[in-house]
């Protein structure tokens, strides 16, 4: 018999219809595209996390000579330390400038465009730290980082957000990933390239430094062919025509029209609304959730204690008492684990969904950081612990890249409408990239004044964010932008008719972790200025 969807809601018909109509299966070029944004862009943010790891010693040196040679006298050790600090924390000072101008850029140039147009900061970073020895300048080094943190800062944004918005729902969790996988990649290549018989020598750091400029010359010189995002062709720029060639190049053969709907349902809901700003989105009460949550996971991804472990692992091994020798090989070890963690995320994201990978992934960081601390404290009792602090830096980033590493920015873009996710990204962006400043400047002065305890700030930020994920983000497997954003909608008129209705009032039951209404509509009781019932 005929199944009968008379009784069912516009947009759940509208929702199943999209799901017949697109294919399980990526594309040649959905593919191909997520392998280029995050080649060329997302896999040199981790790159640029872990370069100044391995030749820390060859770049104090160069500083401390090139001060000697100015000034006649060298620089202290805490000078010094903070000069070095500066090198490594301006990367996210960059970053921070970068993520607060996505918002102009995608608006302006679009998702695609963004990515290709940033590609000229990346060769000028490469250029001043390729040359800063030879013309004797750290200040080279310091301009270099900042700007390759203006690029990360942007990519970190656009990236996501290009990705999600070409991928049909189904995939968008899977494409959502691949970023994380390419960032995880990017350590690890640092780690390699960073070995004595490779670029780790005192004469080779400057090229250690500007070798990002190859995989964005790739980039560059294939992504310009691909289309630009269908949703911002349509919903922003008003191009049918243009949306329709750029989903007959990233979809299968299958009938489009569904998914135009979808968009164009999305349109009309915006007709009357103008791209928000920042300002507008944090005074906009429909969307006070999703903007706390945006919040919470991207500052709890920074203070989770992961750019600590990537800017300084080897101090930390070092600490944990591996031989010295051994240091380098362990450290690049730990980068198989981050592709392998990653790649286990990107393909189980899709049948687990997002909450299950942020959760366990913040609170398995939480159980490895505090057993970090007992390591470190009984390791003059027991020699066996060194190895059980390397475990944890292990299980560390290994839960960092199955969820916290990629989830956020994924869920950033699925929590907002297109009117609202330029000004949520440069939330997120602004927020992740001053806890990322903030440890990795005041790590290593952390690390002398509370020596193994410092960790367990870390895990006491680790376990909070996993406890708010469970409470508050909902599940956004497989949802449509419209629907997730009426998820959220729910819980605010509950919220609203809770403080206005005693709660015994209502009869509610559990919907994805919500409280949804029994019945379609409950019939309320209005009380005039005098409380007299009417």
């Amino acid at each position: 018999p005929k199944k009968s969807t008379e009784r069912l809601p516009e947009s759940t018909r509208k929702s199943d219809s999209l799901e017949l109509n697109i294919k399980k299966h990526l594309t040649a070029s959905l593919l191909a595209v997520a392998f280029l944004t995050s080649f060329g862009s997302s896999m040199l943010y981790g790159y640029n996390l872990a370069v100044v790891n391995s030749p820390a010693v060859y770049i104090k040196d160069f500083y401390n000579k090139t001060v000697v040679r100015r000034n006649g006298t060298g620089l202290s050790e805490e000078t010094l330390t903070l000069m070095y600090s500066l090198t490594v924390s301006v990367f996210a000072v960059g970053g921070l400038l970068g993520s607060l101008i996505v918002g102009m850029l995608v608006t302006r140039y679009g998702r695609k465009g963004t990515v290709v147009n940033t590609t000229v900061l990346v060769f000028i970073a490469a250029l001043l730290m390729g040359f800063s020895r030879i013309c004797g300048s750290p200040e080279m080094i310091i301009i270099g980082r900042f700007i390759t943190g203006i690029h990360s800062g942007i990519s970190l944004s656009v990236v996501p957000m290009y990705l999600g918005e070409i991928a049909p729902k189904n995939l968008r969790g899977f494409l959502g990933l691949v970023p994380s996988i390419f960032i995880g990649t990017g350590v690890f290549v640092a780690q390699i390239l960073g070995l004595h018989e490779l670029l780790g020598k005192e004469e080779h750091w400057p090229l250690f430094l500007s070798v990002i400029a190859v995989p964005t010359f790739i980039q560059l010189m294939l992504l310009p062919w691909f289309p630009e995002s269908p949703r911002y062709l349509l919903i922003e720029k008003h191009n049918i025509h243009a949306t329709i060639r750029a989903l007959k190049w990233y979809r299968a053969k299958c009938n489009i029209q569904a998914e135009i709907e979808e968009m164009q349902e999305e349109q009309r809901s915006l007709f009357s609304v103008e791209t928000l700003s920042v300002w507008k989105l944090m005074l906009d009460d429909t969307v006070r959730w999703q903007v706390l949550s945006v919040v919470v996971i991207n500052i709890g991804m920074q203070l989770s204690g992961i750019d600590a472990i990537w800017f300084y692992t080897n101090s930390i091994f070092e600490n944990a008492g591996i031989p010295a020798p051994e240091i380098q090989y362990t450290t690049a070890g730990t980068g198989i684990i981050e592709i392998i963690a990653g790649l286990i995320g990107c393909f189980t994201i899709e049948k687990l969904g997002r909450r299950p990978l942020m959760i366990g992934g913040f609170a398995m960081m939480g159980i490895c950081s505090t057993g970090i601390t007992l390591a470190l404290i009984l390791q003059a009792h027991l020699s066996f612990m060194r190895y059980i602090s390397v475990c944890c830096v292990v299980g560390i980033i290994a839960g960092f890249c199955i969820g916290p590493a990629g989830v956020p920015f994924l869920v950033t873009a699925e929590l907002f409408k297109q009117s609202h996710r330029p000004a949520a990204y440069i939330i997120g962006g602004s927020l992740n990239w001053l806890s990322n400043f903030t440890v990795g400047f005041v790590f290593p002065f952390l690390q002398m004044s509370a020596g193994a305890y410092c960790y367990l700030v870390f895990a006491t930020i680790c376990a909070s964010v996993a406890v708010y994920v469970y409470i508050v983000i909902p599940e956004t497997k497989n949802k449509t932008f419209m629907e997730i954003s009426q998820m959220f909608s729910k819980k605010e008129a509950v919220l609203e008719t809770q403080s206005l209705i005693h709660v015994d009032q209502l009869k509610l039951r559990k919907l994805n972790g919500y409280g949804g209404l029994e019945h379609a509509s409950v019939e309320l009781e209005t009380i005039n200025l005098y409380g007299t019932q009417t």
